[in-house]
């Protein structure tokens, strides 16, 4: 880490990238490099501060969000600064003098350009940009009553024109009055469907009101950027001929996820006309389409080649992030009974139950990189070896060092010191009693951990294992005196940076447990079953068998001997429903005992496990078909990440940090506004109306103004997004 190769850094600084560390006092801000201080100014000259930020933000040595918390300005400020710094140079960031500002730009002239606009049904903003005045002047002006305007339906927010513009009770009266089935108005793209004559339908957008669930498409430019319909496009291809496609297909199913539509059935819970207008189609699939479009993507086999491309892109795009990786288990049960599954343990039920395992990968912030389901009850440490580690190491390449953390279900002195010669160093829980340290060992250590302040009573030694391997082990003393042992093989991780990033686990514990909850990532989208390894190894029923008569057996022996120890000399004492002296009790140990010789003789004659076809008829031998379920998960984690990639934007805004910025992002995603299209202008503008609380829209206007820098086009169509947020009295 940085700090590791600059040891002469000051206390306090704080970590914003492997390559730029930031100290901020009082007095000063320096920024250090690897070359030592590379950047000062004065903390009370904000030009300074502001020139910090826009400059090693272009140049990418940290990312904003992290620049933004190190110098406490917000991240939108950064992102003006940069901007700004690009435009116009330096004079750009300089803090606008003071005094008059001159003739106002809101001339005669211009005035009746406005009034001119607004009278056609023009927006405030629209009016405003065409004009070269921003929306706050034409606010002022009306304020000033220099301008009228249609009363605002929507927090401040002015609608088009009535007659563009449908409201829901008009576009419910058109759906279900709809002849070819509710919400079906695209009659002619539907005919040449069924002719074979159409690939996909086209998104058009018509000026609507008051669309639920339209907020959804915040996330549609962080869906893009994260591959969805890239990567489903160079790996599909193109589904057969219909009104819906590919990419309505995987549109849908991403925005399920985000709105919490938890299986395709929910789909008839939500209005389909309603459904349609995000995805610019008359109505969404049913339930039947979008299971007949999953079922044939599930037939091209192409699912783990999806995710594959998909990890590939994430890892391409932040590989800082794959400095560290987080491996967990996650157990999808299967209640059914119509299968017999592979029983595997499921912590949340404390025991264990029939179904499939699969073991996540996640990046350094937590965020999902890739999965793997294993082909049955195969542990953490077979899989390790035989699959992630093989997966990374594609990933990330021949070279590089890779740290992973897991939990004591990994555990194995031997494959440590075979990894470690592989490239990869281990961070984990050390297993088996210890003996205690002592308290006078422990220290309190504190700093900033990937932009996070911790503090920590720590201790660190070296330590060898079972198989002479020398290793560090770090422990932390809590309140209540218990003492967690970690151990690790990389040498060049701060010693802060270990602790802290073992103790990080619970983020993708709290993944999975959000991914169950909030994306139904325990859904089985599919029931079939499809064949089975016939050779598979499993436990031999016949031995288990004779294994529990055998313990059975001891256990009635061991009972015996108890009996025989309480008899009084030349007594007698029940056993059973009989009254037994000495000699009887001892001939029924000794018959006991013979048993035991015979079933611990047969149980040594036969393997612990055989093929699985020696146990099951060959069409009982089946699992979960896999491919689908592939598919839908590789959605989910992108809808996910995508939800991440907006929550880091906006958690600054929040005192609780994630877990408010989700919550938030989660209303914003069901949250009203109008769709207007505008095909001149080429733009699709999606009008928020009010929210619950001043700091919800100011959080939703930050966003909508950061997503409005890099505009992207809705796929499909030409128009770009644009978001509008209510505006809030001054």
């Amino acid at each position: 880490m940085l700090q590791a190769r600059l040891p002469f850094i000051p206390a306090g600084a704080a970590e914003v990238s492997r390559d730029l560390a930031v100290l901020l006092d009082d007095e000063r801000l320096t920024v250090f490099n690897a070359s030592g201080p590379i950047f000062t100014c004065v903390r009370a000259d904000r030009d300074g501060l502001r020139l910090a930020a826009a400059m090693f933000s272009g140049l990418e040595l940290a990312s904003p969000t992290a620049l933004a918390r190190a110098l406490e300005m917000h991240p939108a400020t950064v992102f003006r600064s940069r901007q700004r710094l690009e435009a116009q140079g330096i004079e750009g960031v300089r803090t606008r003098k003071p005094g008059p500002k001159g003739a106002s730009k809101l001339t005669d002239a211009v005035l009746a350009q406005v009034r001119e606009r607004l009278g056609e049904g023009w927006s405030l903003r629209r009016a405003a940009e065409d004009v070269g005045v921003v929306e706050g002047t034409l606010r002022h002006a009306m304020r000033r009553g220099l301008l009228t305007h249609a009363v605002a339906t929507s927090g401040g927010a002015v609608p088009t024109r009535a007659s563009e513009a449908t409201s829901p009770s008009e576009r419910a009266a058109r759906d279900q009055a709809a002849l070819a089935g509710v919400a079906v108005k695209r009659v002619e793209d539907r005919a040449f469907a069924r002719a074979g004559q159409l690939s996909e339908a086209t998104p058009e957008f018509h000026a609507s009101e008051a669309v639920p669930g339209v907020g959804v498409l915040l996330a549609l430019p962080a869906l893009l950027h994260e591959g969805l319909l890239d990567v489903g496009g160079d790996v599909y291809g193109a589904l057969s001929k219909g009104f819906f496609g590919l990419r309505s297909v995987l549109l849908t199913f991403a925005f399920m996820a985000l709105l919490r539509i938890k299986t395709p059935e929910q789909l008839t819970e939500h209005a389909p006309g309603e459904m349609g207008l995000l995805l610019g189609l008359d109505r969404a699939p049913e339930v039947k389409t979008l299971r007949r479009k999953l079922r044939e993507m599930g037939a091209r086999r192409l699912a783990r080649t999806f995710t594959q491309r998909l990890t590939e892109r994430w890892a391409k795009a932040e590989p800082r992030e794959l400095a560290l990786l987080y491996v967990d288990g996650h157990v999808r049960p299967y209640n059914g009974r119509a299968h017999e599954l592979p029983k595997q343990h499921v912590q949340q039920r404390g025991r264990p139950m029939p179904g499939t395992k699969d073991f996540h990968v996640n990046d350094r912030r937590a965020d999902p990189l890739f999965f793997v389901t294993a082909e049955a009850n195969e542990g953490l440490l077979a899989m390790l070896d035989s699959t992630l580690l093989p997966e990374v190491r594609r990933l990330v390449g021949p070279s590089r060092r890779i740290t992973i953390a897991f939990d004591r279900e990994g555990w194995s002195p031997e494959r440590f010191a075979k990894w470690k010669d592989e490239g990869f160093d281990v961070l984990t829980y050390r297993k088996g009693e210890q003996s205690r340290w002592q308290a006078r060992s422990f220290e309190k250590v504190q700093g900033t951990v990937g932009g996070e302040k911790v503090e920590y009573f720590l201790a660190e030694r070296r330590v060898t294992l079972s198989n002479g391997l020398r290793v560090r082990e770090i422990r932390r003393r809590a309140d209540d005196d218990h003492q967690t042992a970690v151990i690790t093989t990389n040498e060049a991780m701060p010693l802060l940076s270990v602790a802290h990033r073992m103790f990080s686990r619970w983020r993708q514990e709290n993944f999975f447990r959000y991914m169950r909850h909030e994306f139904a990532l325990d859904h089985l989208c599919a029931h079939e079953v499809e064949p089975a390894d016939p050779k598979r190894l499993v436990t031999s029923p016949e031995r288990a068998s004779l294994e529990k008569r055998l313990t059975s057996a001891r256990s009635g022996r061991t009972k015996l001997i108890e009996k025989r120890l309480d008899v009084a000399p030349g007594g007698r004492i029940r056993v059973g429903k009989q009254s037994l002296g000495e000699a009887e009790i001892d001939l029924h140990i000794e018959k006991r005992e013979s048993e035991i010789a015979r079933l611990a003789a047969r149980v040594a004659d036969l393997p612990k496990q055989v093929p699985l076809d020696a146990v099951l008829a060959p069409d009982a031998i089946v699992q979960l078909e896999r491919e689908r379920k592939v598919l839908v998960d590789a959605v989910k984690l992108t809808a996910y990440r995508a939800e991440s990639a907006l929550a880091r934007i906006v958690e600054p805004l929040f005192a609780r940090h994630e877990d408010e910025a989700r919550k938030f992002l989660k209303t914003i995603f069901s949250a009203t506004a109008d769709i207007i299209p505008d095909q001149r202008a080429g733009r699709l503008t999606v009008r928020f109306h009010g929210l619950a609380s001043p700091r919800a829209t100011r959080a939703l206007a930050e966003l909508c103004t950061l997503i409005n820098a890099t505009p992207s086009l809705y796929p499909g169509t030409a128009l770009k997004l644009c978001f509008e947020a209510p505006t809030l009295q001054e």
